[in-house]
């Protein structure tokens, strides 16, 4: 086995992490939305899977993804992999400094005000839709490595 492949298994592997531990706080969020009194519990645990799984996944996915650059023959400037790497800086930053502390916030409203307040009801929304931006973002970097398409020539 050559270092790049083993590359390669770690990179698809952490994006499993990654992109499956993002789609459980779907399910997760709804199946407590139907039960209010579950709700502060499961926003801590999708904070702990986003804090503990998904971004340390997707911080790793970068430090493979640019070993297997280093050790591989594709420069950085094809097409779909620039288009990945923009991308990716968009899924890290609407990460960082807008879905994490959003959570965060939804939690501390949430304990504060409760589930049927007008602010907990509209961060929850926004975070619905932070979170379908990001699943879209995430599933089109997947396609792109996943298919490798000839962009724009």
């Amino acid at each position: 086995m050559t270092l790049y492949v083993f590359l390669k298994f770690l990179h698809i592997l952490l994006a499993i992490a990654a992109v499956g531990a993002n789609i459980t706080y779907g399910v997760w969020l709804t199946r407590a939305g139907r039960e209010p009194q579950h709700l502060a519990y499961v926003l801590r645990g999708v904070k702990i899977l986003d804090d503990r799984v998904a971004n340390p996944s997707f911080g790793l996915l970068l430090v493979t993804g640019l070993a297997m650059l280093y050790t591989g023959k594709i420069p950085w400037t094809t097409p779909w992999l620039l288009s990945s790497l923009v991308l990716y800086a968009a899924v890290i930053a609407l990460g960082l400094f807008g879905y994490t502390p959003l959570l965060r916030k939804q939690i501390a409203t949430l304990e504060r005000a409760g589930p049927q307040s007008p602010e907990y009801k509209h961060l929850a929304a926004r975070g619905t839709g932070l979170g379908i931006l990001v699943a879209v973002v995430v599933v089109v970097i997947v396609f792109f490595m996943a298919t490798k398409p000839a962009l724009w020539g």
